[in-house]
């Protein structure tokens, strides 16, 4: 497993959005973001700890492999 960046609540939200991923809904600085059956919260911060990366990828049921792929796309 690849080391994941420290990045912004809204690189994430973009590299979701290449997963397949739609906004929902926000309240506050919290974007909820969801594909089919599956959704994850993500907060809108200037950057995001690695747990809570860590926790909403797992969350969404995407590999970090993935989400660094659909990062550098």
């Amino acid at each position: 497993m690849p080391k994941l960046p420290v990045i912004s609540g809204a690189e994430t939200i973009r590299a979701l959005e290449r997963l397949g991923f739609v906004v929902v809904r926000q309240r506050g600085s919290h974007l909820v973001l969801r594909r089919g059956s599956m959704g994850c919260v993500v907060p809108n911060h200037r950057e995001l700890k690695l747990g809570t990366l860590l926790g909403l990828l797992k969350q969404a049921g995407v590999s970090p492999d993935d989400f660094i792929d659909a990062l550098h796309s």
